[in-house]
């Protein structure tokens, strides 16, 4: 007899980026040629004088051992540094910030310091897929809110019922939003804010991409505005920004009760984040400024570019991202997006995600991630170009 799983996990929906590394592992078995505009990860090394401050932290006793549950004063003080550079923020790098083993990680455990077996969590739609697990995952009952393209892929607040938004302990917000490419603007989160003081609940903004700005001006941080750090939280990753995903390292910042939620949560569980990877964060946010993340910029800003003209001389309709580094593009008229990206793999060898993976109202769209040089990005718009719709 098999084991019994939990009820939790039949729960889920199965994971978009596992189903489609899947397909994308038996069309190369099969011999083919495939171009993977598939799952986020950053295609170029990490910059050297981060490797640099890992090589000289691994050699170092005294970063061998346990690290501290929230992570090491130099981290947590280069973090908090970083923050009044960039946003003018003043934290207490003690009580307003905490390593995490990733931002995924910090995520998905965060419902399980807020959120009671039956309560309420908004979770928009299209999303990143680890806020509705996470929401299920600890017993809470996800409740979309749909973005639209009318609305610049922003939730509208006041569609929200008064009784669903009493009833939410939580609210997850993105931006800039994987999968849209879109930017939240001040007076936005001035409006969450507002609304999560009048329903009594916490906002987590998961803001993994805002030094991925393509555009001239860069994304605000909710917690510029007035008051935020009464209600909120926000995410933020050093994967994208510096490169550095597989080496698992984030922080949360802002309400010091919720940081010590999370952290109790994370004290039972993880052990923090190896200490040598928090002196290459350090040395990440102590660098940040040089010319290699203005670099990496450019070169997103031009793989977007070919890669958005291409695909609408195919017949898709896209608009540039103003920030990350994907493309979210309305599939061609008489077709829906897991059509799309099935005949994409199958005809073309080219690997995309359907919008529909990330929630209802993402159907009828497809992402491509930024993570393919150019070459491979034309070789991908003339077979493209060879499918007829």
């Amino acid at each position: 007899m098999p084991p019994r799983i939990a009820q939790r996990l039949r729960a889920l929906p199965s994971y978009l980026f596992r189903e489609i590394e899947r397909r994308r592992q038996a069309a190369e078995a099969a011999g083919r040629d495939v171009i993977d505009f598939g799952v986020g990860d950053p295609d170029r090394p990490t910059p050297a004088f981060i490797l640099d401050a890992m090589s000289r932290a691994l050699r170092d006793p005294a970063c061998q051992g346990y690290p501290p549950d929230t992570g090491t004063p130099g981290f947590r003080s280069a973090a908090a540094a970083f923050f009044h550079r960039r946003y003018g923020l003043e934290l207490d790098p003690q009580r307003e910030l905490i390593a995490l083993i990733g931002t995924k990680e910090g995520l998905a455990h965060l419902p399980l310091a807020l959120v009671d077996p039956g309560q309420t969590v908004l979770v928009p739609d299209p999303a990143y897929p680890v806020y509705r697990a996470a929401t299920v995952l600890a017993g809470g009952t996800p409740w979309p809110m749909p973005l639209r393209e009318n609305n610049q892929w922003l939730p509208v607040l006041d569609a929200i019922p008064p009784d669903v938004a009493r009833s939410a302990a939580l609210m997850f917000l993105n931006y800039p939003n994987n999968p849209t490419g879109a930017v939240a603007s001040l007076e936005f989160y001035e409006r969450v804010v507002h609304f999560a003081r009048r329903f009594g609940l916490v906002v987590a903004q998961d803001a993994a991409y805002n030094e991925l700005y393509l555009t001239a001006d860069p994304p605000p941080s909710l917690l510029q505005v007035p008051g935020a750090r009464d209600v909120a939280v926000e995410f933020h990753s050093l994967s994208k920004t510096f490169n550095m995903s597989g080496w698992r390292i984030g922080l949360a910042v802002g309400n010091a009760a919720v940081i010590e939620a999370l952290a109790r949560v994370k004290s039972n569980i993880d052990s923090g984040v190896f200490k040598a990877i928090q002196e290459a964060g350090r040395a990440a946010y102590e660098g940040y400024g040089r010319p290699e993340i203005e670099q990496a910029r450019s070169l997103y800003r031009e793989r977007s570019e070919v890669l958005c003209a291409g695909l609408r001389a195919c017949g898709f309709r896209v608009s540039p991202a103003q920030a990350t580094f994907y493309v979210w593009a309305a599939v061609p008229d008489g077709y829906d997006d897991v059509q799309v990206a099935c005949r994409l793999l199958d005809e073309a060898g080219i690997v995309c995600i359907p919008g529909s993976g990330f929630g209802s109202a993402g159907a009828g769209y497809v992402r491509f991630a930024l993570t393919v040089d150019v070459d491979r990005i034309r070789t991908a718009i003339t077979r493209l170009s060879r499918l007829s719709w």
